[in-house]
């Protein structure tokens, strides 16, 4: 689902590079730019998997529907990420943006047949590969194996290394979608934010309480490693 937004008539990008992958021969290929407003679907579950998507500004839930209507969130795309790569003809989850979200895409067909030829994108595909299995691993082990209070310190570790700057970390996402990523209740996922402010673990800047303080970064650490 595409839906352009976007008046300016800046160049678009039209490498891989700009795609934010490393190649042999920075090859060119035909990159889109798209913007998709709040909450507007990117891609839907069982689609052709017909293009990969990397985010350029704003942020980006993939999330399944069960089969009693709860919401589970496999993960956050943020500023840099590539997703939507398959291993199969059609997405296995849906793709929504979070707050207004402008994104790269590219065919998949030709980044396949760009990797045929250059070593550098295979190897950049392989690794985004590995890294998206690895991180449904670690998803798995915390929604099966954690305390919620250690899947929330998980989260916020998470976002610490994904997401701060000048020491704050402004989280995209609401706490609904965060409640759905953990497996846990929206009610269950506030009370541990305001145990971890009561321990002096972080700390809240402004109103909505999505820019958050790491004030004791190792006792955060602590605290997802009692599993």
């Amino acid at each position: 689902m595409f839906v352009r937004i976007a008046t300016d008539r800046s160049p678009r990008p039209n490498s891989l590079r700009d795609f934010g992958m490393t190649s042999d021969s920075n090859t060119i290929v035909s990159l889109s730019e798209f913007t998709y407003k709040k909450g507007t679907e990117v891609y839907g579950e069982k689609e052709p998997a017909e293009y990969v998507y990397q985010v350029k500004v704003g942020a980006v839930r993939s999330y399944k529907l069960l089969t009693d209507g709860r919401r589970q969130i496999g993960a956050f795309h943020l500023p840099g990420d590539i997703f939507g790569l398959e291993n199969g003809g059609a997405h296995r989850f849906t793709a929504e943006a979070i707050i207004d979200t402008t994104v790269h895409l590219i065919r998949r067909q030709s980044l396949e047949l760009v990797a045929k030829s250059d070593v550098m994108v295979a190897k950049n595909l392989f690794r985004m590969t590995t890294a998206n299995l690895h991180h449904a691993e670690d998803h798995m082990l915390l929604l099966g194996r954690k305390t919620s209070l250690e899947r929330v310190a998980a989260f916020l570790l998470e976002m610490d290394k994904r997401l701060t700057a000048a020491g704050v970390i402004a989280l995209p996402m609401s706490r609904r979608d965060i409640a759905d990523y953990l497996g846990l209740t929206l009610e269950t996922v506030s009370r541990a934010l305001s145990r971890l402010h009561e321990l002096g673990v972080l700390g809240f800047v402004g109103n909505t309480q999505r820019q958050i303080v790491l004030q004791d970064r190792a006792k955060l650490a602590s605290l997802d490693l009692q599993s």
